[in-house]
């Protein structure tokens, strides 16, 4: 299309693309997808965003279509590349007005100006730098704000480039704007102190927008003079909001660039270490006296605490300011580092850092205690894990806390000691758990004081309740006595009852802390109240988020006792199908749901079947790839789909056509693709006949598709099912198979290089020639057809093969499944099979070495693989019952061959079969081609028969 006055078509497409009915909106974003590799379209965009009299929103939409465009089509080398005479003219363009009046589309030109400037600059487009110097310079207020926002984003990107010719360049621009950033940045920050002490607040407000931006662009550049001068800026705005009070229409602004300040700090601090050395004495000072000393009544706010204590926390805790153990090794800036440090945390300062910590930072706020009466959920399950630490001040004073007290714990155990004689610094004691591991008896505090303050039932009294509750969670795990913890269920279960909810939760996550660690049989007595108890707290919450920590902590029981469990569930299962409906919007509620599903069918063995109305079709919608919530519920909603299998009586109808979902699975070749093959595992062995009948020729499609494009590990999972549905079902397998086999035959011919993948092979071809002898034969007559050669002559070259690698093979089972496959050649008449007789008796020897034990009182031998009947295994208390597909396995095995023939009878037969066909005088001469110390060996592991 010629794009020459073009400018009303595309407008009218754009002004269409707006629209709210979908109709009028999707023909047009169809005809705008189609000009974007037209020539001249991002002139005319460029015209239709500059044209201030257009709507706001068809402007936003040119600039979103200009942008996408640099991404696609910019590079010279990408498809539909722009010309470069086109790209001249937009460079000009782009650059021509910093006068855009609206604020969000002025930030998207500076973003795209940015993104053309990461390819371009300075090459392509010196004059762009010079350009915005000078509008940075001029007078007019809107052009100067534009042009530094502008100079903001195209810094930040040229200064992320990485590559050191890059770096070079962006160097040079820092050294040629340096000192201009910086005195315009002083200027401006001058201005606005002039005007804010002379209540000029609407001007005050523009000078402060423009530091703002002056601010990024100047901490781009690293340089220490800047820094120092970054903390003289910060003192004069903390000052500055003491004065202006907190109702200043500035208030919010200036708070923003104090933060802004900080952040330059922790980033230069994050990125040079090194460089930042110098400013250590000076951050602790400033941090330390604004955080920890009346210097900061008044003036500080919660995100400033916050950036103040992770600038502690990462000198405090940085690599680079530690020397090394020996300290010979130690660079001398980690010295000087560590000399500063170890001057500065003197015992007073560290004192009075961990009293403030203890006492004033880990109270609850007035705020926080209004949350937990008028929301007593969220107040619960607030976050404090990850990084939260980095932004909430509780998370992040007791992360400086923990860095601080391990750092200095020398001088801060005997405070902290202190301070638990004097006041109950619960919180403290629980989170360096660790630290005081040999200075707190536990036991004894537990019982003689903790317990005690567990009984006080008052209301006001929850505060000490639940932080006790929490403290005993947290020493659990560190030191706590295996027979106080009948005393501690009694305790979970009266406060399991507390009238307070945040008590109850917290109740329940300290049990969770403490199930991995219980004896079972301690604590079967309290099962029934405290799962009851459970449920109930789990019908009570309302928001999403508890209803999960509840049900983790459900699951977690339901692990833990497995079998014991199935007396108490029955309200459970009634109750999930419901709690399942109403959390239709609310994935991670689902994925909770899934994962007290898994530990409940694994405690109710066969018992699940009863619950395979809700089961399957919550596994049938987990698992389909075409519904969109499978990208949260398929890991849980596969390992649900397989303990049900496991765990299943019989195959059922239902059962059988969840299959379905697997062919789009198998075809994703994800990270899932183990657990799929587990599942198809678990319906071979599950119901062999009906589940092949159904699914053989998907199945068989997916793994021909799979084999094309896996690793070589990818391969053995995919053959080793393959191999499963072989021994299983001999005769329906192999039919089924038959289009994978010859690359499996080929591959044990061609003598396939992984010996993993060899072993794999040999199992296969082993059980096909041992249990399906006549389908060997015609995969043979089919396989010397292809190459153009004889019967006998390829059978030679496959017993060849096997007899070279069997080496490949480690586990007893296909060792001895390879010895019974090639012995049952025997007897033969076929030259060939004579002639390979010495390598199949080779095998036979190394196999029998494999599985015979000898019979001392008897000096016998007997083969240890044979199993004779079924027998249930006694199991400790911390082992789980076999599940129904182990014992499905177990009679599996008492009918195959490995286990079920003798390898020295099969061994003495064959040979006894061959002599009798070939006469004792030829028989002798073929025992003659076998190596004598093998013939004696074998004669050994024979006598008795």
């Amino acid at each position: 299309m010629d794009m020459d006055g073009a400018s009303s078509v595309v407008l009218q497409a754009l002004t269409q693309a707006t629209s709210q009915d979908t109709a009028v909106l999707k023909p047009a974003e169809e005809q705008l997808r189609q000009w974007e590799t037209q020539p001249g379209f991002y002139s005319v965009l460029l015209n239709i965003l500059n044209n201030h009299m257009l709507d706001v929103n068809v402007r936003w939409l040119a600039v979103l279509y200009f942008k996408n465009g640099i991404d696609r089509y910019w590079r010279r080398v990408a498809p539909h590349a722009l010309s470069e005479e086109e790209k001249t003219s937009l460079r000009a363009g782009l650059i021509t007005n910093f006068n855009e009046p609206v604020n969000q589309i002025a930030t998207q030109i500076a973003v795209l100006i940015a993104k053309v400037a990461r390819l371009d600059c300075p090459r392509q487009w010196p004059e762009l730098i010079p350009i915005l110097l000078e509008s940075v310079k001029g007078q007019d207020g809107l052009r100067q704000h534009r042009a530094l926002l502008t100079f903001h984003h195209v810094t930040k990107t040229l200064a992320s480039k990485r590559l050191a010719q890059d770096r070079r360049l962006f160097q040079d621009l820092a050294s040629g704007i340096y000192s201009f950033a910086c005195s315009l940045w002083s200027h401006h920050t001058d201005c606005f102190l002039q005007q804010i002490y002379a209540r000029e607040e609407a001007a005050a407000l523009g000078s402060l927008e423009r530091t703002l931006n002056l601010i990024s662009l100047s901490s781009s550049l690293p340089f220490q003079g800047f820094l120092n001068a970054v903390f003289e800026r910060l003192k004069q705005f903390l000052e500055c909001s003491r004065m202006v009070g907190p109702d200043s229409t500035c208030r919010e602004k200036l708070e923003k660039m104090i933060i802004l300040y900080t952040k330059v700090l922790l980033d230069f601090l994050e990125y040079h270490p090194c460089a930042f050395i110098p400013l250590i004495q000076r951050s602790l000072e400033f941090a330390v006296s604004y955080l920890f000393t009346p210097a900061g009544e008044g003036v500080t706010f919660e995100r400033f605490i916050v950036q103040c204590m992770n600038l502690i926390k990462i000198i405090v805790k940085n690599d680079a300011y530690k020397p090394s153990k020996n300290i010979d090794d130690s660079k001398p800036e980690s010295l000087e580092a560590h000399k500063i440090k170890t001057a500065f945390f003197t015992h007073p300062t560290l004192t009075e850092i961990g009293r403030r910590l203890v006492s004033h930072y880990f109270l609850l706020t007035k705020e926080e205690l209004a949350m937990w009466e008028e929301d007593p959920e969220s107040f619960a399950v607030e976050e404090t894990g990850g990084d939260s630490w980095k932004y909430s001040l509780r998370p992040c004073a007791e992360v400086l806390f923990l860095d601080i007290f391990h750092n200095y714990n020398q001088t801060l155990i005997p405070v902290l000691l202190d301070m638990v004689q004097n006041l109950q610094v619960y919180n403290a004691v629980g989170l360096a758990a660790y630290e005081l591991f040999d200075n707190v008896d536990f036991d004894q505090w537990f019982k003689n004081q903790l317990l005690g303050e567990l009984q006080v039932s008052h209301h006001r009294y929850k505060l000490i309740r639940r932080r006790v509750i929490w403290l005993i969670g947290q020493w659990i795990s560190v030191k706590f006595k295996s027979d106080l913890r009948p005393l501690l269920y009694e305790v979970i279960l009266s406060l399991m009852q507390d009238p307070d909810l945040v008590v109850r939760i917290e109740t329940a996550t300290t049990l969770k802390l403490n199930i991995l660690l219980f004896r079972t049989e301690q604590f079967l007595p309290y099962l029934e109240s405290i799962f009851g108890l459970l449920f109930q707290l789990l019908q009570q919450v309302t928001e999403c988020d508890t209803k999960m920590q509840v049900l983790h902590v459900i699951s977690c029981v339901i692990e833990r006792v497995n079998i014991q469990i199935r007396p108490y569930v029955g309200c459970l299962v009634q109750y999930l199908p419901l709690l399942w409906k109403q959390s239709e919007e609310h994935n991670m509620l689902r994925c909770a749901i899934l994962t007290t599903l898994i530990h409940l069918v694994q405690g109710l063995g066969s018992e699940c079947k009863n619950l395979y109305s809700f089961l399957l079709p919550v596994i049938q919608l987990s698992t389909d790839v075409t519904l969109p919530p499978h990208v949260y519920l398929l890991e849980d909603g596969l390992e649900l789909w397989l303990v049900t299998l496991e765990n299943s009586p019989a195959i059922t109808p239902e059962l059988l056509r969840i299959f379905q979902n697997m062919s789009a699975l198998l075809d994703l070749s994800s990270e899932n693709l183990r657990t799929c093959f587990q599942i198809v595992n678990a319906y071979l062995y599950l119901s062999a006949t009906d589940f092949l009948q159904n699914y053989a020729e998907s199945l068989c499609r997916s793994f021909c598709n799979l084999l094309k494009d896996v690793t070589n590990e990818g391969q053995v999972q995919v053959l080793k099912v393959v191999e499963i549905a072989l021994k299983v079902s001999p005769v329906l397998g192999a039919h089924i198979f038959q289009p994978l086999l010859p690359a499996v035959f080929r591959g044990i011919v061609d003598g396939e290089r992984y010996p993993v993948v060899m072993s794999t092979y040999l199992g296969i071809m082993g059980r096909i020639l041992l249990q399906n002898s006549s389908f060997f034969s015609s995969l043979l007559t089919q396989m010397a057809s292809e190459c153009s050669q004889k019967m006998d002559q390829l059978l030679g070259s496959v017993i060849e093969m096997w007899v070279d690698r069997m080496d490949n093979i480690t586990q007893p089972e296909r060792r001895k499944l390879s010895s019974l496959a090639l012995l049952s050649l025997l007897p033969s008449d076929n030259s060939v099979i004579q002639d390979k007789f010495c390598g199949i008796i080779n095998i036979s020897v190394e196999a029998l070495h494999d599985v015979m034990t000898e019979d001392t009182e008897t000096a016998t031998f007997k083969d240890c693989m044979l199993m004779s009947h079924f027998e249930e295994p006694k199991l400790s208390e911390d082992e789980e019952p076999p599940t129904e597909q182990d014992k499905r396995k177990k009679l599996l095995a008492l009918e195959d061959p490995v286990h079920s023939v003798s390898l020295q009878q099969f061994v003495y037969e064959k040979l006894k079969a061959q002599q009798a066909m070939m006469g004792d005088q030829s028989f002798g001469v073929l025992m003659e081609t076998v190596d004598t110390e093998l013939v004696r060996q074998l004669q050994e592991f024979l006598k008795g028969l």
